[in-house]
């Protein structure tokens, strides 16, 4: 579970993405299309091509958490 603490940073991709992908595929979307580091502790928001679902990446410090 995600708990929000103040002054979490939320970063979203504008662009949708296959929500085919998995832990690996998203973290590396981070990497190089976002240009940021996966396991620094912000949120990371992704669409679906049809905008009707969401995506969340989050390292909680112990492991990779995906909503």
């Amino acid at each position: 579970m995600i708990h929000p603490t103040h002054g979490l940073k939320i970063y979203m991709a504008t662009k949708p993405v296959d929500f085919r992908k998995g832990h690996d595929g998203l973290t590396a979307l981070v990497q190089s299309h976002l240009q940021r580091k996966p396991f620094d502790g912000l949120v990371y928001v992704f669409r679906s091509k049809r905008a009707d679902r969401l995506k969340m990446n989050f390292w909680d410090g112990s492991g990779l958490v995906m909503s």
